[in-house]
């Protein structure tokens, strides 16, 4: 745990002090709108009986993603847990302008996940980035940001995180998914900046935009509690995955020819090298190419539009740096009704896929 665990104090705010075993919304000032108007985000902040630290977890920097939200949401009216030291900020929409919008980016059409830590006197994304970062990064010990693929895709639950940082993977093995991809993240990213600037952070990809997905709340809130218990906050252990796969190297695999596809592998699935993904056929159904998987990996991600042009991407593999047979054999000892099991049938309902050679 970090030595400055209890020196960032995230529980004073404008609004006065949030007492132990508090709990308390408030409005953080974000910008104006186009009519003059103050915009605020909403935070909750929650703070535990004893001293311990102060930790972020933030949804929708992409107004559209809202998974995150409804996991937040869940928190703060029907929590499984007591905090009992530390403290909690909760934001459940980062981006306002673009959640008012239904869409994932700002009304200047910029992406506020690239644009930390902001200015305070840049473009309207950048003024809004140097809020977040400064009224709840910078108060914060540690973070967790939830997304979701972009429109259109989905994505099996994985877990971004800068393993070359020591208290990085402490949060990332905490949290506990299968499927963690190594990486520092984008520049101008929230969590490339918080770690930067000391706050080790960690992000969740799940689901789809325009949702909340019960599976995917299911898996952030056992992931979130997972970490609190690791950090002291909550009582209890931090939950183990049957297995983990670690990947540094991700690739979509794109369409060769415009068609209408048949998918034959579904987010969460496990895929050897050679394997048949998907067959491009014209709208009568007539076979006109194939894709196939390049590497030994997992499906992080799918297109949930079966129609596509050159170019189009299709399936996001992750690469398997342990043997297949490992991973498949523990896999198949787990039980239908275990969380993966649930999230793989859930997540994969966006995508209509079959059996290569039945053709069911």
């Amino acid at each position: 745990m970090s030595d400055s665990s209890v020196t960032k104090k995230a529980w004073i705010w404008p609004e006065g002090e949030v007492a132990p075993g508090e709990r308390r919304d408030i409005s953080i000032l974000a910008t104006q709108g186009y009519s003059g108007q103050d915009l605020e985000i909403p935070a909750h902040i929650w703070r535990g009986k004893t001293e311990g630290p102060s930790v972020f977890i933030t949804g929708a920097i992409h107004g559209d993603e809202i998974n995150g939200t409804g996991t937040i949401r869940e928190m703060i009216f029907n929590s499984s847990f007591e905090l009992q030291s530390g403290c909690l900020v909760l934001v459940p929409v980062i981006n306002i302008l673009g959640f008012e919008r239904h869409s994932r980016y700002l009304p200047d059409r910029r992406d506020l996940n690239r644009c930390f830590p902001g200015s305070d006197s840049g473009s309207m994304a950048a003024r809004l980035a140097n809020v977040i970062f400064t009224e709840v990064v910078q108060r914060c010990d540690y973070g967790i940001d939830l997304h979701t693929a972009a429109v259109r895709r989905t994505n099996f639950p994985n877990l971004r995180a800068d393993l070359s940082n020591p208290e990085v993977e402490m949060l990332a093995r905490a949290f506990g998914t299968e499927v963690v991809v190594d990486n520092k993240g984008p520049s101008g990213s929230m969590r490339r900046a918080a770690c930067d600037s000391g706050c080790p952070t960690v992000l969740l990809e799940a689901g789809e935009v325009w949702k909340v997905e019960p599976t995917v709340v299911e898996i952030a809130l056992r992931g979130i509690q997972s970490v609190l218990k690791k950090l002291g906050m909550v009582e209890g252990k931090p939950h183990k995955p049957a297995f983990r796969i670690v990947a540094k190297k991700t690739a979509w695999i794109r369409a060769e020819t415009g068609g209408f596809l048949r998918f034959h592998a579904a987010p969460g699935d496990l895929v050897e090298k050679g394997q048949l993904l998907a067959t491009n056929t014209s709208l009568l159904g007539r076979e006109q190419s194939t894709l196939l998987s390049p590497v030994d990996g997992v499906i992080l991600g799918m297109t949930t539009l079966p129609s596509v042009g050159p170019g189009d991407p299709v399936c996001n593999i992750a690469r398997l740096r342990q043997p297949i047979e490992r991973i498949e054999r523990k896999v198949d000892a787990l039980s239908e009704d275990s969380l993966h099991e649930r999230l793989r049938s859930d997540i994969g309902s966006s995508v209509l896929s079959e059996d290569s050679e039945t053709g069911q």
